[in-house]
């Protein structure tokens, strides 16, 4: 079996959030039992396609947009960091961007992308099985292959979506319909929703089958998805959550050469001692006390605008450390930094992104809190877990799927809202739960047993990439 994963986003060749890490992990464990897995991704102008890897072309091709002609070329990445093969779209000064989001003609990039793919599987008759969309920024593939006239060729491929995020659902008004390639305009009506055209909602009507990244996920979609539920409902049948997974050899703090002491289940006190050391000496933390971390967007999904309240309150309440590694809005940014001052010794955020610095957390803290409105999968408790790190949750998506609460006879924290008294009551438990260092110390050892590993999510997937032959 042929599998094409299209994705915007692979780790580590351009990364903003979560869909990375599944596309720069799912297809190495599908190669591993028996399919031929491969990811098309753009060319962005960043340091890993500029210094840490070489491209070699493999077709030239022209695609049409409201009438504008762009040139497009395919090429095969070669890198040692990478161990499947990726196919990269090279548009020049519209795909070859610095940044992977966030430009005024972003409507246009995801459609030379998808346009650009589907060219040249049609005029190199390169037959893959199954072309796997994720998020948005591909979801116009299904509908593509099945109505557009230029890509009938490609109709016996069937289409899998994966909704990573059903808050961004690309859309974009009915006067930008030449935009897309000639259809018979009897079908417009399943580019449709809500009166505007919806490449989400199109790619949920289109697809062979659908997926989002956790079972709880889809549950809390077909009652609130931004406008899908409806939609989701309708097409349950179809839908299916499969929980991420994370690559295990990657994140090993046995071989993480990010941290300072490597650890495994045996030593896992002594090793992650040292890395806390390390945090507490940089941020002038008190070593004994609890560190409790946070890594993430600062955006309301996130319940970040929480944090400084939230911050503020258990720092005057409790002796404790709290550490922030993030980005994102510049009000919460703001009030972190001015919190920074306020309890020099105490607290300190890092605003921008180091992956460095971020295993060091990992390694490092007592505590990660995810105190997130969405959580559609999360895979920094996983993370977490895997680094004998104890992860305070608000049970939503796939932190619910994945973290019990010490009081059902689990392994972490969880609460039901996300507001600032739960998560300084989720603190001061974690406090009391710190101070039992027997306890403590116990489940550090069994959250490093847990297997989040992606060998039996890639397994779901090819069972059901199989359900549709």
């Amino acid at each position: 079996m042929k599998i094409l994963h299209a994705s915007f986003e692979c780790y580590p060749l351009a990364k903003v959030g979560g869909l990375a890490d599944v596309v720069g992990s799912l297809p190495k464990f599908q190669n591993e039992i028996s399919a031929t897995s491969k990811v098309i991704m753009p060319y962005y102008n960043n340091d890993f396609f500029k210094n840490r890897s070489k491209t070699v072309d493999l077709y030239t091709g022209t695609i049409k947009i409201d009438k504008l002609s762009y040139e497009y070329s395919i090429k095969e990445l070669k890198s040692n960091e990478i161990n499947f093969d990726v196919l990269i779209v090279y548009i020049e000064d519209l795909l070859d961007r610095d940044n992977v989001y966030g430009y005024g003609d972003e409507v246009i990039q995801y459609i030379a992308f998808q346009l650009s793919i589907l060219n040249w599987l049609v005029n190199e008759n390169i037959d893959f099985d199954i072309i796997h969309c994720h998020d948005h920024h591909t979801s116009l593939i299904p509908f593509f292959v099945k109505y557009c006239y230029e890509f009938q060729k490609l109709k016996n491929i069937h289409t899998v979506l994966t909704i990573h995020n059903a808050q961004y659902q690309g859309i974009f008004p009915h006067n930008r319909i030449d935009l897309l390639p000639e259809f018979n305009q009897e079908n417009i009506g399943i580019l449709d929703w809500y009166n505007s055209i919806n490449p989400l909602a199109t790619g949920i009507k289109c697809a062979s089958r659908v997926t989002t990244v956790s079972s709880t996920y889809l549950e809390e979609l077909k009652e609130k998805a931004n406008g899908l539920e409806g939609l989701l409902r309708s097409e349950e049948g179809k839908c299916k959550g499969i929980l991420n997974g994370i690559d295990t050899s990657v994140w090993n703090p046995y071989t993480d050469v990010m941290i300072i002491k490597n650890y495994k289940i045996s030593n896992v006190i002594s090793g992650k001692k040292a890395n806390k050391q390390k945090l507490c000496n940089t941020y002038a933390f008190d070593k004994d006390l609890p560190l409790f971390g946070f890594i993430g967007r600062l955006v309301g999904e996130k319940a970040a605008d929480l944090l400084p309240k939230a911050i503020e309150q258990a720092l005057d309440e409790n002796r404790i450390n709290i550490l922030i590694l993030g980005s994102g809005h510049k009000e919460i940014e703001d009030q972190l930094i001015e919190l920074k001052e306020k309890y020099k010794g105490r607290f300190s955020a890092y605003i921008g992104y180091d992956e460095k610095l971020s295993r060091l957390i990992y390694a490092g803290v007592d505590f990660l809190l995810m105190p997130s409105r969405v959580e559609p999968c999360g895979l920094n408790q996983m993370y977490a877990l895997r680094y004998g790190t104890i992860p305070i949750v608000r049970r939503t998506g796939g932190l619910k799927d994945t973290v019990i609460d010490i009081g059902d006879g689990g392994f972490g924290i969880c609460h039901d809202q996300a507001s600032v008294w739960d998560i300084c009551y989720s603190i001061k438990r974690a406090i009391t739960f710190y101070n039992d260092k027997k306890f403590f110390r116990s489940i550090q050892k069994r959250i490093m047993k847990i297997d989040n590993s992606w060998n039996t999510s890639a397994k779901k997937y090819i069972e059901v990439y199989k359900s549709i032959q």
